[in-house]
């Protein structure tokens, strides 16, 4: 039998019965109507995932504030909302327990959007300092210049991820993953290019990865069991001149041996550099799957805890070489994405290497285009949770159009609905003469 269908031991003791993850990607499929918790075809899609064969299934990634979205589709389990509705906390557990009846765990990846806070959703963009993000043409249409977060705004994200750990805890899931990756808060924090800082949450490197470590020691305090788990997904290298480099992600992998962690992710890219989704990536590491195997292999020799190296996974081959080293994960995204049952399929000895159609398009590139095959996968996985077949085929500039379409009724809607209830409940607070946090 091949070392991926051999189970693997985590460190909190929870034995995975394979070597392979359903990676985390951003589904856009939250219920905004009852305040961000799960719809019905995100719950759906997690029992399609569940029974696919995946030993863990990551969430995407679940917002922390309600205030800070990283799409106006997003998830978000938070106390803020916990009152807003009767079924709010109920359709998280419907999440979980569909995904676990398949035999899965189910881990809720956590994160804090920073900077890249879409500008549509009408809230204010904290990152560690004012360094608006550059995309390009369509930098000041999709976000705004942050507003450096203050002390106070710092302790807030660490209480809130805190929370929202233990909230999972209570639910379910089995653990979570901290998302320090990807140019999101923690990411941006960790990153010379975003964090011009000169306190304590800046500067050096042990500075800028401060708040990540607070991070994962305030829910190491929070949640109630031992063997809750808590990986972390961090950033092999930003992919920009000066920014966060691979000697670096290797000393945060030292500090993270020390405390407590089942397993670290390694990916790596922001959505000025997408190397998640391959591009801006070296010839050899873009031409291979993979992306991020020569970190991870690094990475596995130097951690105590199991690495998961995400991005590009789709062939066999590939997944027997990833998993090589006895101690690392297959983080799978995009191929599960459009083919929940993957990892089944692979053990009965198949190889579909399923794909999307289309990758490349004479319209978009760039940043833009990873938006647009981000998409393709939403599309899919969409209509997976309604009960139908995937469509790997559909056009990139098509599924952003429609998603763009999508987005603008959304971000209208969450105004109405998540914003009008939470400037409420602070009104309702200042006139009481207790504002809540």
């Amino acid at each position: 039998m091949s070392l991926a269908f051999e189970p693997l031991k985590l460190p909190n003791g929870v034995v995975l019965k394979n070597r392979i993850c359903k990676a985390a990607m951003e589904e856009n499929l939250a219920d905004i109507n009852h305040f961000l918790a799960p719809s019905h075809e995100l719950i759906e899609l997690y029992r399609a995932w569940g029974k696919g064969g995946s030993a863990l299934v990551l969430t995407g990634h679940v917002m922390i504030d309600p205030r800070a979205l990283g799409s106006p589709g997003a998830l978000c389990l938070c106390d803020d909302l916990v009152d807003a509705d009767p079924v709010y906390l109920d359709r998280f557990r419907q999440m979980i327990d569909a995904c676990k009846e398949g035999g899965a765990e189910i881990w809720l990846q956590i994160n804090h959007p920073g900077r890249q806070t879409p500008k549509a959703l009408g809230q204010v963009a904290k990152g560690p300092s004012a360094v608006a993000v550059d995309i390009g043409r369509l930098s000041r249409v999709m976000f705004d210049t942050p507003v450096e977060m203050t002390e106070e705004d710092i302790q807030d994200v660490i209480r809130r991820f805190a929370r929202t750990a233990a909230l999972a805890e209570e639910l379910g899931a089995g653990g979570i993953e901290v998302h320090a990756a990807h140019g999101y808060l923690l990411s941006a924090f960790a990153s010379p290019i975003a964090n011009k800082r000169t306190d304590r949450w800046g500067g050096s490197l042990e500075n800028r990865t401060r708040l990540l470590f607070e991070v994962v020691k305030a829910i190491k305090r929070e949640v109630k069991s031992s063997k809750f788990g808590v990986g972390v997904k961090i950033n092999s290298a930003d992919f920009q001149r000066g920014g966060f480099e691979e000697q670096d992600a290797l000393q945060v992998i030292e500090t993270l041996n020390t405390l407590g962690v089942d397993f670290i992710e390694v990916s790596g890219g922001s959505y000025e550099s997408p190397a998640m989704r391959g591009i801006n990536l070296s010839s050899r590491s873009a031409q291979r799957q993979a992306y991020f195997l020569d970190f991870a292999e690094k990475a596995a020799a130097l951690s105590r805890v199991p690495i998961m190296c995400t991005g590009g996974i789709v062939r066999r081959e590939t997944l027997d070489q990833v998993v090589a080293s006895g101690k690392t994960i297959a983080g799978i995204a995009t191929a599960i994405g459009i083919m929940p049952d993957l990892p089944n399929r692979l053990e009965r000895g198949e190889d579909p290497a399923p794909r999307l159609k289309y990758t490349t398009s004479w319209i978009l590139s760039g940043s833009v285009l990873a938006s647009a095959t981000t998409r393709q996968v939403n599309y899919s996985m969409e209509r997976i949770g309604r009960g139908k077949e995937p469509c790997p085929g559909v056009w990139p500039a098509w599924a952003l159009l429609m998603d763009q379409v999508a987005g603008l009724g959304q971000a209208s809607k969450y105004k109405k609905v998540v914003v009008k209830y939470l400037d409420e409940r602070d009104g309702r607070a200042v006139k009481s003469g207790k504002k809540e946090e």
